[in-house]
């Protein structure tokens, strides 16, 4: 199976009341839970990098190229969307420069008439080769990147008139956070996610995936949210299994100290907590 932009994809997941997950990638170990995930449930996944890992991975080239590679030397045979994710204007079009078939502007930081505007430029960019488009709307709070957003919610008419722009998918600031939710975090706002639903049908993105109860997502889903992303849940799990295996002194065990060893819990970590966010989504097998 090659790469495919996520055009199709989420659109048919806003039209059946699914989502698709959008699993950040760190490295090598990374990209293969993911792809072994969407391989063992068979179901389309994306894999995403931000603007920081493909720094620490040697670059969009590198990070495409990985993909790529595993897709075959894997066998992976499911639809696979390589997207960049909290991309900045300089690293949408370095992406799209690069190959990936799907890319994240996210202006949500600038005056909305600047993020409206270079939304269009990068959408006649990746548009022109066949790239899909997500862009941003409202702030989902936390830090990506040097990207910090305080978690407002997303204005209705500003969705309207960023979704007019012909992006493929839009991401809404309801509520979400990245990172570690809070104990006092208040939930998603569903009242806001409705008004935005009722006025845009382009498939909507909820970010900061990881943490928010199961009920929630879920909720959110069925009133048009097509695209969850999920990176946090992803680390804690690798760091958790890598941790027991150390305390467990597995390490001191014949050869335990062999990397491949000592990052195989974690990447089984990862891959089993992709499947049960496919399960969560509600993603159709293929």
């Amino acid at each position: 199976m090659t790469l495919i932009n996520g055009t199709e994809t989420f659109a048919a997941a806003r039209k059946g009341h699914y989502a698709v997950g959008a699993f950040n990638t760190n490295n090598l170990e990374w990209t293969r839970a993911i792809l072994a995930a969407g391989q063992e449930t068979n179901t389309p996944v994306l894999i995403q990098s931000s603007m920081g890992a493909a720094k620490y991975m040697g670059g969009y080239k590198v990070v495409k190229t990985l993909v790529e590679n595993e897709i075959e030397s894997m066998n992976i045979t499911v639809p696979v969307i390589m997207h960049l994710d909290h991309g900045n204007y300089e690293a949408a079009k370095e992406a799209i420069a690069a190959g990936y078939n799907s890319v994240m502007f996210d202006g949500h930081d600038l005056p909305f008439d600047e993020n409206l505007e270079k939304t269009k430029e990068v959408v006649a960019l990746a548009h022109a080769k066949g790239i899909s488009v997500e862009a941003e709307v409202g702030s989902i709070g936390g830090e990506e990147d040097g990207i910090i957003g305080e978690g407002e919610l997303a204005d209705v008419e500003e969705a309207k008139t960023l979704a007019a722009t012909g992006v493929d998918y839009l991401a809404v600031g309801i509520g979400n956070i990245h990172g570690v939710y809070p104990a006092n975090w208040k939930g998603l706002n569903f009242d806001r996610l409705q008004e935005i639903a009722d006025v845009v049908k382009t498939p909507l993105v909820l970010h900061g995936g990881s943490g928010i109860p199961k009920e929630q997502i879920v909720k959110a889903i069925s009133m048009g949210i097509s695209k969850v992303n999920v990176n946090t849940e992803q680390q804690i799990a690798w760091a958790k299994a890598v941790r027991a295996y150390f305390e467990a002194d597995k390490d001191k065990e014949d050869k335990g100290f062999d990397p491949r060893k000592v990052l195989a819990p974690g990447t089984e970590a990862i891959k089993n907590t992709v499947k049960e966010r496919i399960e969560w989504f509600g993603t159709p097998s293929l």
